[in-house]
């Protein structure tokens, strides 16, 4: 069984949206485990190696997260770039490259501003607000909850 990006999204979104707590789905050689911490709310999903699918093994990339820049603006006036799911935050489309943003970088609605690994896939996260970035909290690499602050965008 093959899990499309589009139908594995639709799965979280829908467990998401239920009080299901655990959720197992095996077909053949593929096996696919959902739990959900009672305490946080949250889905985690991780996928199980199987014999024939060794796991692949992420390496730390040598950029190192900025650090939070001096600002006189209030975090209220901030827009807060939050991750939609639990994953892994990238800064770079591949390691070795340059990041998509930087702090500083002015961005605009739409443009890649990082990439979350979820189960194997890249998911691309999008700016919703053009603006310039002023803080990136997140180290590439950093594994990520539903909802965390990735980023804060001062809007334009």
């Amino acid at each position: 069984m093959q899990f499309d990006h589009d139908r594995l999204q639709q799965l979280l979104a829908f467990l998401c949206e239920t009080d299901i707590q655990e959720f197992r789905l095996e077909e053949g050689d593929f096996r696919l485990e959902v739990r959900r911490p009672p305490a946080h709310g949250s889905v985690l999903a991780a996928p199980v190696p199987t014999p024939s699918e060794p796991p692949m093994p992420v390496a730390p990339s040598p950029v190192p997260a900025a650090a939070p820049p001096q600002t006189t603006a209030s975090r209220s006036e901030l827009h807060e770039i939050t991750a939609p799911m639990v994953g892994t935050f990238y800064r770079a489309p591949a390691p070795g490259d340059a990041p998509f943003v930087e702090v500083g970088s002015r961005i605009g609605i739409g443009q890649t501003v990082c990439i979350l690994e979820a189960m194997k896939l890249m998911n691309e996260l999008e700016a919703e607000v053009a603006g310039e970035v002023v803080e990136i909290l997140l180290e590439n690499g950093t594994p990520v909850e539903f909802g965390q602050v990735l980023m804060r965008v001062r809007p334009a």
